[in-house]
């Protein structure tokens, strides 16, 4: 019996709507490990035999090329390289004017196996899905959501105590700065690769908001907001699409920001292992390939996300969906999440207009810093201190 493709990966890999076609198209068996960002990564980095791909993001793919976890990819053996979608950070030309790890400074592997923006013949990370993600606004009794235009918003007093980022430093730090940047708090030489006193400084002002209960306690999976909003725990929060259709479905009334500032952009892609060789690795590049095959484009765009092959992805989706997800038009008729159910309903409209729009309008690519390590043990003390103030406030009361 064929072993099967081991693919390591997150919660925003929708898989278990994926598996049962692709396995029945590639005719071998997919076995998915799915573990959150943070352990993801560590798995990644150090133990390379025990995934065949790891599918995360551009950000997270310095430590695990630094470790030599992974090997180069060759564009030869990816049947649609040459339709990749220039858009979102892919190829020098795009997305360069934004802060943080635009996804083609680390895309193609030198001579020296340094990685660059200078084009070659193989590549780091294969580029699959990418987003532009901001925060999401909990809209009843608002006059419109279009009054809430700046990512000061997290940081205003008038929504203390309602407030909840994302525990993952490699993004929810993002959020934290262009709030503190928009609303004057703190100022950044590069906010894309920030300095030991920037970080300090960034993680002391969140304490103080934390301490006078202005945040609320962190989420770490997308599905966590859903409740905490239904339930009138929080009004705005960091947030990723998944979470915005999973609400409009519920009939919350919430809607993602399109920041004036710009959006904190991602790009997901997938590695392989440098344990791969022969027949196994042959699987990993028909997986590649299959994935970039239109499939798993249409079914992630029904989570909000992009593909980096556009093309092949609309030849998957009704003419409604491609223009709701893709072009950010009105939705000429109901349509479905990914799980089959009712999530868009007729007439509605994705914030932010059409994938084009949104991607010109980047601020910030997540990032893994230099001093990432030191970001990291900062982070972990400011949600542990959030955990323990949400903690002694529920025995106080």
């Amino acid at each position: 019996m064929t072993e099967p493709l081991r693919i390591l990966t997150t919660e925003i890999q929708p898989w278990r709507y994926l598996k049962d076609r692709a396995e029945a198209d590639l005719g071998f068996p997919l076995e998915f490990i799915e573990k959150d960002f943070n352990s993801a990564q560590r798995t990644a980095a150090f133990e390379p035999a025990s995934f065949d791909v790891y599918d995360q993001c551009f950000h997270n793919l310095d430590i695990v090329w630094y470790w030599r976890a992974v090997q180069a990819i060759d564009t030869a053996r990816i049947e649609h390289w040459d339709r990749m979608d220039d858009l979102a950070g892919v190829f020098p030309a795009q997305g360069t004017n934004a802060l943080g790890d635009v996804p083609a400074s680390r895309l193609f592997v030198q001579h020296d196996m340094t990685l660059s923006d200078k084009q070659t013949e193989r590549i780091s990370m294969l580029p699959t899905f990418y987003n532009f993600d901001s925060f999401g606004v909990e809209t009843t009794g608002l006059s419109s959501v279009d009054d809430i235009q700046s990512w000061s918003a997290l940081v205003d007093p008038q929504w203390a105590g309602q407030v909840a980022l994302v525990d993952e430093p490699a993004i929810g730090l993002f959020d934290l700065a262009m709030a503190f940047s928009s609303a004057g708090i703190m100022t950044f030489q590069d906010m894309g690769n920030m300095t030991v006193p920037e970080i300090d400084l960034l993680i002391d002002e969140a304490k103080k908001l934390v301490a006078s209960g202005h945040f609320r306690p962190f989420w770490l999976r997308a599905d966590e907001p859903v409740e905490r909003f239904k339930n009138g725990e929080l009004k705005v929060a960091s947030m990723w699409s998944p979470t915005i259709v999973e609400m409009r479905r519920q009939g919350i009334q919430a809607r993602q920001v399109r920041p004036k500032e710009g959006y904190r952009a991602w790009h997901g892609g997938m590695c392989l292992s440098r344990q791969l060789h022969g027949a196994a690795l042959d699987r990993a590049y028909a997986w590649l390939n299959w994935y970039l095959d239109g499939y798993a484009g249409a079914v992630v765009a029904k989570q909000g996300y992009y593909m980096s092959v556009p093309e092949r992805v609309k030849d998957h989706m009704s003419t409604a969906a491609w223009d709701y997800w893709y072009k950010g038009l009105p939705a000429a008729q109901d349509l479905e999440d990914v799980a089959g159910k009712l999530a868009v309903k007729t007439g509605q409209v994705r914030s932010g207009g059409s994938w084009r729009e949104r991607g010109q309008h980047i601020a910030i690519w997540n990032s893994t810093m230099d001093e990432h390590n030191y970001v990291v043990r900062r982070w972990n003390e400011l949600v542990a201190f959030a955990s323990q103030k949400y903690r002694s406030t529920r025995r106080a009361s």
